[in-house]
C-alpha cells in the first residue's frame, strides 16, 4: 500500500508546484462568480477568472495572504488562500500603446479598414446578404 501510495504522489507532485509570495509582490484574484458571494462586476462567459493586479501587504500562516484591496471593495474581506491568487507577470514594456487606438462615443473600438479583398453575396431563403472581406 505505501508503494502505491508512493507513487500516486509524486505523479500528483508533478503537476502541483509551490506558491509562494513575498510583501510587496503583485498578484491576480481568482474570484467564482456562481459561488454567489461577491460579484466583480457583470456576470458571463467572458467574463476575467482573475482581477487585479493587488499588492501583498502580509502572510497569515503558511497558504493566506492579506492583500490590498480597493475601497469599493470594503464588504470583502482581504485574507485569501493561496489557491486563489496567481503571480502577475505584467511588464510595463510589453503595455499596448493607445495612440494607435480609436474608440467611438461608447468606448467601443474602431477599426478601420485597409483593403477589401472579396465581395460576396449569401443567399438564405428569400433573402440576400452582402458580405465583404476585408483585411
Amino acid at each position: 500500500m505505501q508503494a502505491a501510495r508512493d507513487r500516486q504522489k509524486s505523479y500528483a507532485d508533478l503537476k502541483r508546484k509551490p506558491m509562494e509570495f513575498q510583501v510587496g509582490d503583485k498578484v491576480m484574484l481568482k474570484f467564482s462568480p456562481w459561488k454567489g458571494v461577491v460579484r466583480f462586476g457583470k456576470r458571463g462567459k467572458l467574463n476575467p477568472r482573475y482581477v487585479g493586479p493587488f499588492k501583498v501587504l502580509e502572510r497569515v500562516g503558511d497558504f493566506a495572504y492579506k492583500l490590498d484591496l480597493p475601497e469599493e471593495w470594503i464588504r470583502v474581506h482581504n485574507t485569501f488562500h493561496v489557491s486563489n491568487l496567481k503571480k502577475c507577470h505584467a511588464d510595463e514594456h510589453l503595455a499596448v500603446p493607445f495612440d494607435g487606438l480609436h474608440f467611438n462615443d461608447k468606448l467601443h473600438f474602431v477599426k478601420e479598414p485597409v483593403q477589401i479583398i472579396d465581395r460576396e453575396v449569401k443567399r438564405l431563403k428569400q433573402s440576400q446578404i452582402p458580405l465583404v472581406n476585408v483585411r
